[in-house]
């Protein structure tokens, strides 16, 4: 698992995530050991590594200074104030995996929603959230993705505030049904494997959840429709080049 020296950390993530989740990789849910490396690799992120300036200034920058001199001159940032709504900044997506970043605006909320077959890596480059999630009470039917039942309380309003560690979920444990509340402007970079693909049994579902007061610590959760007018704007990726392995994305 060396790492090159001389590549920038989002190239580092992206091999990472290749060597760990490529359908050439072994098959089933990733080692302990592999979903620690992953995690080192988050912790040791910066939104100035993804091309985003978090409103800390030039210290953010200088920390990433070893990124900002194999970037090309007038590299530019996408600004942190200028998330007025939900934002996702694809970075990477093939069939094995996703990279990107969501960007909130104070106050704004990502409904209740899950990530069905899915393991979630998730870092908080910047400011503060408040997230709460669910597990399944039981295992989901084999038939398809779950749609409502009985759900086992994971988090309420838990804070997280960068910088924090980088977070982890599984298909069945971790709070794979979470909403996210920005306390503060915010980022949060996650890594899905797989990505979704409704085509391949893993929608986006959304949740209401309603509190059962005679059985603390669980929850009846039923499909929802999203909010009038909620939508996740698209912001591009400008930040450091990344060069990927075409073979692995269509082996």
């Amino acid at each position: 698992m060396a790492m090159d020296d001389h590549q920038s950390k989002v190239q580092r993530l992206y091999d990472a995530c290749d060597a760990v989740f490529s359908s050439g990789s072994k098959a089933g849910l990733p080692t302990l050991k592999q979903i620690r490396w992953l995690q080192d690799l988050l912790d040791g992120m910066e939104a100035a590594d993804v091309g985003i300036d978090g409103g800390a200034g030039g210290s953010e920058r200088s920390s990433s200074s070893e990124d900002d001199e194999r970037s090309p001159p007038g590299r530019r940032f996408l600004s942190a104030r200028a998330f007025t709504r939900i934002t996702y900044v694809h970075i990477h997506e093939c069939d094995d995996f996703s990279i990107g970043v969501f960007c909130f605006p104070a106050g704004a909320t990502l409904p209740l929603h899950d990530h069905p077959q899915m393991v979630v890596l998730s870092k908080l480059l910047y400011g503060s959230m408040r997230v709460k999630s669910y597990d399944w009470a039981n295992a989901p039917p084999c038939s398809g993705p779950r749609k409502s039942g009985l759900a086992r309380v994971v988090a309420v309003d838990e804070m997280r505030e960068a910088p924090c560690k980088a977070s982890v979920l599984f298909p069945r444990s971790g709070g794979n049904i979470h909403s996210l509340t920005a306390v503060t402007p915010c980022a949060l970079l996650d890594v899905l494997a797989p990505p979704y693909a409704e085509d391949l049994g893993r929608p986006s579902t959304y949740f209401s959840d309603i509190s059962i007061p005679s059985l603390p610590g669980f929850a009846v959760l039923e499909e929802a429709d999203l909010p009038d007018g909620f939508r996740v704007a698209g912001a591009p990726y400008v930040g450091p080049e990344l060069p990927v392995d075409m073979d692995s994305m269509y082996n």
